[in-house]
């Protein structure tokens, strides 16, 4: 069957699936032809994924969402990916769906705790001072408490430092770079927002 598999058949799974020509040669080779067998061949060799997979940027993906059942929370996130043929994946959706749910549990304020607003850290850091200046420690002790307590808070309220509301055993940052590697391809996180009945604008 080897010899059946035309340059054009070669072509048209590489354009589905963003592997490399020989990649996706020996996928249809092995799959005798058939372009579907093939798909899940490199998508379980890990194969499915742009042949310079650093240089590419995640531009594709989907904007998931998840209204409460009460109608008063609701979320939309940006997740993006490498190929819209990953995007399409079940991993990929789920994931998806996954975080908006998190995000509607957990509050988070930002995707990461370099993308916290510098004015809230900077509240929250006078707010812990003002509290450990109360303790009666010595300023060496001080100041590693100040640390220790502001560096909680910053992982508190970012997406990807935070518990998996489902599995708390993991961050959200586990979560997705385990999403990344079964698909092979760059997963991330671009951005959110979180909507909640009464929250002032």
């Amino acid at each position: 069957m080897a010899g059946t598999i035309s340059a054009k058949d070669v072509a048209e799974l590489r354009k589905q699936t963003g592997a490399g020509m020989m990649e996706c040669k020996r996928a249809l080779q092995e799959s005798d032809g058939d372009t579907e067998k093939a798909i899940a061949v490199l998508r379980k060799t890990g194969a499915a994924k742009a042949e310079k997979r650093a240089g590419r940027s995640a531009s594709e993906g989907v904007i998931g969402s998840y209204i409460h059942f009460n109608g008063r929370v609701g979320v939309l996130i940006e997740l993006n990916c490498e190929t819209d043929f990953v995007a399409r994946t079940d991993d990929f959706q789920t994931l998806s769906k996954d975080l908006a749910l998190h995000i509607a549990s957990a509050r988070p304020i930002a995707v990461s705790a370099d993308d916290l607003p510098k004015e809230l850290v900077a509240k929250e850091r006078e707010f812990i001072e003002a509290q450990v200046a109360e303790s009666g420690k010595p300023e060496a002790v001080r100041e590693k408490m100040i640390k220790g307590k502001l560096q909680k808070f910053r992982k508190e309220r970012a997406l990807l430092d935070q518990p998996f509301v489902k599995d708390d055993k993991q961050t959200i940052g586990d979560l997705v770079k385990g999403v990344a590697s079964k698909v092979g391809e760059n997963v991330v996180v671009r951005r959110f927002v979180r909507y909640e009945l009464g929250d002032e604008l």
